[in-house]
């Protein structure tokens, strides 16, 4: 792979910020022309994201603010993977902690990107459950919002509106439509049931 045409070389990286949720290297790098230099990159921690669906076609989300983009929209639940912690779980433990909902049963694992691959590694895995079971008041205080299942026949009208906040979001709710409209692997049990 390293021998395509277009390959970047990597002689190393030094780290110039470090803390648990970014951090900043300067790589030495070398682009496809031959030119050599130290090159931003920003680091960010894995992130795992619960999309939960129930029967009725909605989608747990919440309707909340975003101070560095100035946004109100919604979001699906998730956040920071800790050290030792599997991404389905860190989704399940995220979605109880910000909404009060606990996923049941099995994950299924959606899909897993990095929304900005240019200059920052930023991981996100995405994973699926079709039930959950209302446990109590949300018991994380830092991400207050307003707890919603919104119909996923407002996506696409969200999106547009730019109230679907962030990458973990949009992917993960445009890429289960997506691939439940083509028969995948996300819509093979709603394909089950009607037949």
């Amino acid at each position: 792979m390293t021998e395509e045409r277009g390959a970047w070389k990597t002689y190393g990286e030094r780290l110039i910020y470090d803390n648990r949720w970014v951090k900043l290297g300067l790589a030495d790098v070398e682009a496809p022309n031959g030119e050599r230099w130290e090159y931003h990159v920003v680091h960010l921690g894995r992130i795992a994201i619960a999309l939960i669906v129930d029967d009725q076609d909605r989608a747990l989300m919440l309707w909340r603010y975003r101070f560095a983009t100035d946004q109100w929209g919604y979001e699906l639940l998730g956040g920071l993977v800790d050290e030792g912690e599997e991404a389905a779980a860190t989704a399940a433990r995220e979605a109880a902690e910000e909404s009060g909902w606990q996923p049941v049963g099995e994950p299924e694992h959606l899909i897993s990107f990095e929304p900005l691959p240019g200059q920052t590694t930023a991981p996100m895995d995405i994973y699926l459950w079709r039930n959950a079971e209302h446990i109590g008041e949300p018991t994380d205080t830092e991400e207050q919002g307003r707890v919603e299942w919104v119909p996923l026949s407002r996506v696409q009208e969200l999106a547009q509106r730019k109230e679907l906040l962030g990458a973990g979001t949009l992917v993960a709710l445009l890429y289960y439509l997506a691939s439940r409209n083509a028969g995948g692997a996300a819509g093979q049990d709603e394909a089950t049931e009607t037949a």
